[in-house]
Formats: structure tokens, C-alpha cells, sequence
């Protein structure tokens, strides 16, 4: 296997160009029916308990509140470490909000797929940042 052929590098590329592109749906079919989404792990306002995003209906809602309503988002790959079953990307963040004020954020991003190829879990670590109030 290279970095070119491993499943979860394939998948998760399709899924940032997805986010990139706002394709609700293309982001969406990238994940397994039951895929867990922690983003960032720890909590976040949107996630306060920290027990994450699982199955495509809570991964919707995720979107519909945090991708949706930005102007952009745009994701830069630094570093990748690909097996066939996860795939580790070290990725700078940055998302423009609906009022134009610009969050900027580095992390690790980990992508696990199931057999068919699809996203079972997306574990991002990162510190999230907060626009000035």
C-alpha cells in the first residue's frame, strides 16, 4: 500500500473537498451510517459533553450548524500518515464566519474507516478557537 492507495487517505480527502466545496451530501456519504465525529475531542459549545457526533442524522445537524453557515472553510495538509485502516493528517484550519471574522486553527485530524471504505470515526485534536466577542 502507498499513501495514493490507502483507503482512508482516499476517503478522507473526499470528505475535506466536500467540506471545502459545501456538498452537504458528498460529506455525508463519505461517513459509515453509525460513524462517530469528535470535533474537536474534549467538547465544544456545540458538543458540551464531549461524547461527540454519532450516526449520519447527528452528523447533519453538525454540518447544519457549524458548516452551513460559514462563508468558507478551507483546510491546508501538512503532513499526512496513512495505513489502510486510519489515515493522521496535520492540517491548518481556516473558516470564515457569516459576519466575515476569520477562525484559524491547527490539528491533528484522524480518520478510521470501516470495511467498506466509509468514515467510522473522525477524531480532530486541536484547541478550538473562539472569534473576539
Amino acid at each position: 500500500m502507498t499513501i495514493e492507495t490507502s483507503p482512508a487517505k482516499s476517503v478522507s480527502d473526499r470528505a475535506m473537498r466536500a467540506v471545502m466545496a459545501k456538498d452537504r451530501g458528498a460529506w455525508l456519504d463519505c461517513f459509515a451510517e453509525d460513524a462517530l465525529l469528535r470535533d474537536p475531542v474534549g467538547g465544544s459549545p456545540l458538543d458540551p459533553d464531549g461524547k461527540g457526533f454519532r450516526g449520519r442524522a447527528a452528523l447533519a445537524e453538525f454540518w447544519d450548524a457549524l458548516v452551513e453557515p460559514a462563508q468558507d472553510v478551507r483546510f491546508v495538509v501538512r503532513e499526512e500518515y496513512p495505513s489502510a485502516e486510519a489515515t493522521a493528517k496535520v492540517a491548518s484550519v481556516a473558516i470564515t464566519l457569516p459576519d466575515g471574522a476569520a477562525m484559524n486553527y491547527d490539528g491533528v485530524f484522524v480518520y478510521e474507516v470501516d470495511e467498506a471504505g466509509r468514515i467510522a470515526s473522525l477524531s480532530g485534536y486541536f484547541t478550538p478557537p473562539f472569534p473576539a466577542a
